[in-house]
């Protein structure tokens, strides 16, 4: 198989997951379980045999975890150049006002057309609330955008933990109510806005579309939640199997990307509900999802669990699981039959959700 080098990269430079760590190019989570380091090949065994060169890739490119101590030494623009972008789809910047005394909220606008009516995707980056940038995605989102004729807004929210949960959750929610808000400005109908986020910016949508059905402002119609990232409890007080994160985000790291974001240890009892979708008691009236995760990511368990108790509350969902694929890897492997596939269903159903709208 002949690995996407070209994705691998662009991964990098977006940190989508939050197991890339910004430094001189692309840095990698690893080591998910406690005890002797485990082998090449027994971090290897779990994933699916195609996916395993662009895993190979990760475990060789020999940068640490993300810690405290390393995230002190990322500056704003310490991560690799943006890629050149589409010439055909255009990008265009703007700042917005936020709800009361918070700071404006940056927003990235990608292919609008105020003469059409297109359907459009509020999206949120991932990087396990400690890195990442929407500005680093444009070109991903370009590529989406001209998949679904659609228009997309993505929120460069603020990261933790510099930013705590009641504010960058703000942040995306000021920036779905501008598209809302000035939704004829920009070509894009007010009906068909659905909602998309990788890890970290999956469980962001997640935190979204409850907080829009809660606040009654804006109607969603679809969530794409992909290896959304939605229990502060996976690696703190919920075990983890040896054979998830073997490569990707790992467990540590995940109590990290929570404790940020939280501003409190994870996993206990007095943890807020308003920011772990996974906590909510009530996922009643949320819009349909579909959610989309490898079998050995570390969010496998909390993700199916998700899809399973938003079937139970009445809310149509599709869930994919694809065996032997790790955290992020429809972006470093993006050449793979796996990957395709993957990237092919969460399309498709955006594209159902756009077209029963």
């Amino acid at each position: 198989m002949q690995i996407d080098r070209r994705n691998f990269g662009r991964l990098g430079a977006s940190l989508l997951a939050g197991a890339m760590l910004a430094r001189s190019g692309v840095g990698l989570a690893q080591g998910a379980n406690s005890g002797a380091a485990p082998s090449v090949a027994e971090r290897l065994a779990p994933i699916a045999p195609e996916l395993r060169p662009a895993a190979r890739m990760m475990i060789e490119s020999g940068f640490p975890a993300l810690t405290e101590e390393a995230l002190s030494t990322i500056g704003p623009d310490s991560g690799p150049p943006m890629p050149e972008l589409l010439p055909d789809i255009p990008v265009a910047e703007r700042d917005i006002e936020a709800r009361g005394s918070l700071p404006a909220v940056k927003l990235f606008v990608v292919n609008s057309e105020p003469t059409l009516a297109r359907p459009a995707i509020l999206h949120i980056h991932g990087g396990g609330h400690l890195v990442g940038s929407a500005r680093g995605e444009l070109l991903y989102l370009q590529e989406t955008a001209r998949a679904l004729d659609c228009t997309i807004v993505s929120v460069e929210y603020r990261l933790s933990p510099a930013a705590r949960y009641t504010e960058s959750t703000e942040d995306t929610y000021a920036g779905l109510k501008w598209l809302f808000d000035n939704a004829s400005a920009l070509g894009v109908d007010p009906l068909r806005i659905a909602l998309m986020g990788e890890s970290a910016g999956g469980g962001h949508a997640a935190i979204l579309a409850i907080k829009a059905r809660d606040r009654g402002e804006v109607p969603v119609l679809f969530q794409s939640l992909v290896y959304p990232m939605l229990d502060d409890r996976t690696g703190s007080t919920g075990a983890v199997p040896p054979h998830l994160a073997t490569v990707g985000w790992s467990a540590p790291e995940n109590r990290l990307g929570w404790r940020s974001f939280l501003g409190m240890e994870p996993g206990g009892a007095d943890v807020p509900v308003a920011a772990v979708p996974s906590r909510l008691a009530d996922l009643s009236g949320l819009p349909p999802a579909w959610i989309g995760v490898g079998a050995v990511d570390l969010f496998v368990g909390e993700d199916i669990d998700y899809a399973r108790r938003l079937a139970l509350a009445g809310v149509p969902v599709e869930l994919l699981v694809t065996p032997g694929a790790f955290h992020g890897f429809d972006r470093i492997a993006a050449s793979t039959v796996l990957a395709q596939t993957f990237t092919q269903s969460k399309l498709a159903a955006l594209a159902r959700a756009f077209s029963q709208g």
